[in-house]
């Protein structure tokens, strides 16, 4: 990938076409579906909430967050108090149908939960478990002509034991149960040996369903058409790497434009510490087939595009991107914010002080990798600088707040307060790096994230002059996640209190000062 992806990155490119990724950020698992004029989005979340991220455009390029769909993950186990990396919302479908908007979802230990709206940017329902059981993954309903049901969905192969089967289930019209076991309408695992993220469409007589195969990394995009919903059916590749860089092209959703003009395939990336990023194709009909992206060498299958003309659509919307900035001064956390699991009000404020965040020092374990009140946002391109204030008050040098970029690797620059004066500690793997004191009550921190991840903490005691810390700090994903960035106050015994004012937190290119 190019390293003139940086923030803030425009997909828009301002004369009538577009770049790729249309969303340099980890929207992991897209589905789309147009209502009218207006494109809807949501996506994996995983252990992270709100859960189920809603976006919203007129053009399937300009994208803006709007609402997640689940406040809290349903818990029946007991566990997502804690994060449970890797477990939570692996991908989701979302749908309209009888005057409402769905999305069905699996919960990988847990099973398919559905839950519905009539305005996606309003109140979602309580989730509603549709089927109990372990490994059962990427539902997506169908609801045919004849007023029949059906729901298709993969295997988790960590839980099931099974990566490339795919079964078609009859379903309640209502969406309340499935109605019988079903067929396994494909399973040829020698040329396609991972299958998962199944869509289902109909279209002119036939059932197609949407699958990506070979695994995320370097897969392809599969296309299964049948003329009976439970097959049999004939695969065709559609889309692969090819000679380009976009690998594991897959996963994702065919959408028309209003009218049915033209067609598009939106998809992600797997992009390492970036998780994985969302792509725009252009799709064309041919011979009854959904050919993606663009077939330069000529061998029937598309590859993706870096650059292409926009979508047609009748609105003309502004260029814009999912929400990154804060300044505290709604009366809500912004939508971009995410913790690590589920997840209390009672953990911050906005109120308690005008125009900042107060985090509480919530009583949490030494290992960040456990830490549930961690405040955190997604990288929002390839190169960025982001930059916080903090003001600490603590009862004692077992609380500690500041800046964390955290994955499977984290490092944090964290502030505590000592007796004799506050103390800087830079921590990576929750081992001390180097630390040392500081006398400013407010004090700014910033981390500087290059292209590839590498990262860079500095600090500044008067706002102007920032001192760098020699270290580097390589980013890396988390479990089925990107790298993420964000703010923290936690305590680290029972009887330790305490809060820290966050005055902002700001994304911009590098450098910040």
């Amino acid at each position: 990938m190019s390293s003139a992806i940086v923030y803030p990155w425009f997909p828009d490119a301002g004369d009538g076409t577009y770049r790729n990724p249309v969303v340099c950020a980890d929207y992991s698992d897209p589905d789309v579906i147009r209502d009218g004029d207006d494109f809807w989005m949501t996506a994996s979340s995983f252990n992270c909430t709100p859960a189920l991220p809603i976006l919203h455009s007129r053009d399937l390029v300009n994208w803006r967050l709007v609402k997640h769909a689940v406040k809290n993950l349903p818990d029946p186990r007991g566990v997502f108090h804690a994060p449970q990396h890797g477990c939570g919302v692996w991908a989701p479908a979302i749908r309209k149908h009888a005057g409402k908007f769905w999305i069905f979802f699996p919960m990988v230990d847990e099973g398919i939960y559905v839950t519905t709206a009539k305005d996606p940017r309003k109140k979602w329902s309580t989730p509603h478990l549709l089927v109990e059981g372990k490994g059962l993954i990427d539902p997506c309903p169908l609801w045919d002509d004849d007023g029949k049901a059906y729901l298709v969905h993969a295997y988790a192969n960590s839980r099931a034991g099974i990566k490339h089967k795919l079964r078609v289930r009859p379903m309640a019209a209502d969406g309340s149960k499935l109605l019988g076991d079903g067929e396994i309408v494909f399973d040829d695992p020698e040329r396609h040996p991972t299958l998962e993220g199944p869509k289902f469409h109909t279209r002119d007589g036939w059932y197609y369903i949407s699958a990506p195969a070979g695994g995320v990394a370097a897969g392809w995009q599969l296309i299964l058409r049948s003329r009976n919903v439970y097959g049999p059916y004939e695969p065709k590749v559609v889309l692969e790497q090819g000679s380009t860089p976009i690998n594991g092209p897959h996963q994702g959703a065919i959408v028309s434009t209003p009218r049915r003009r033209e067609y598009w395939f939106v998809h992600f990336q797997e992009a390492e510490p970036y998780g994985r990023i969302v792509h725009l194709q252009p799709v064309q009909w041919k011979d009854g087939w959904p050919l993606m992206g663009i077939d330069h060498d000529g061998n029937g299958v598309g590859e993706p595009v870096l650059r292409h003309r926009k979508p047609k659509v009748s609105a003309r919307p502004r260029r814009t991107i999912p929400q990154t900035s804060d300044d505290f001064a709604s009366r809500r956390l912004g939508l971009q914010w995410q913790w690590h699991a589920n997840h209390s009000d009672a953990w911050f404020s906005l109120s308690a002080r005008k125009g900042r965040l107060r985090l509480y020092a919530a009583t949490s374990p030494p290992d960040f990798r456990h830490v549930p009140n961690l405040l955190l946002q997604k990288f929002p391109a390839r190169a960025f600088a982001a930059q916080t204030g903090v003001e600490l008050r603590a009862s004692d040098a077992n609380v500690q707040a500041g800046l964390i970029v955290m994955g499977k690797s984290h490092a944090a620059l964290i502030v505590t307060e000592r007796p004799e004066h506050r103390q800087f500690i830079y921590l990576v793997n929750n081992e001390v790096v180097t630390s040392f004191p500081v006398e400013a009550a407010r004090i700014r921190m910033s981390v500087d994230v290059a292209d590839g991840g590498r990262c860079r903490f500095s600090f500044s005691e008067d706002g102007r002059r920032y001192q760098r810390l020699d270290e580097t700090f390589q980013a890396t994903e988390g479990h089925w996640i990107g790298a993420k960035v964000g703010l923290f106050c936690r305590a680290l015994a029972p009887r330790a209190s305490g809060y820290a004012d966050f005055s902002h937190f700001r994304f911009s290119p590098i450098p910040l000062r």
